[in-house]
């Protein structure tokens, strides 16, 4: 059986209001997109960076001094809690990497 042509007018009518629809949220996404602050991520690597060395350079530091018997001020009285500060500095890197887009 044959449509109508309202019917196919009507289809026709609602795809193009819904590629609209779909034109407008795009053109929306993309002027917040180099406007707003929220989608800019320049600061996810030099922060990933930076924990990451500081996690590493604190599990150096300590291992040296503790091995040659140097007191640091602070880290030497931490003991082996130096050891879930470095990782936790290291785990806070990793876990910025992940907005990393």
């Amino acid at each position: 059986m044959p449509e109508s042509r309202g019917r196919k007018e009507a289809a026709a009518k609602k795809k193009s209001a819904r590629k609209s629809a779909v034109a407008e949220e795009r053109a929306e996404r993309q002027r917040l997109g180099k406007a707003g602050l929220a989608e800019t991520r320049t600061w996810v690597v030099p922060t990933f960076v930076t924990l990451m060395l500081v996690g590493v350079l604190w599990l150096v530091v300590w291992y040296l001094t503790a091995s040659t018997g140097i007191v640091v001020p602070g880290m030497s009285e931490l003991g082996n809690w130096n050891l879930l500060i470095a990782m936790l500095f290291m785990g806070g890197s990793f876990g910025v990497a992940t907005l990393w887009k």
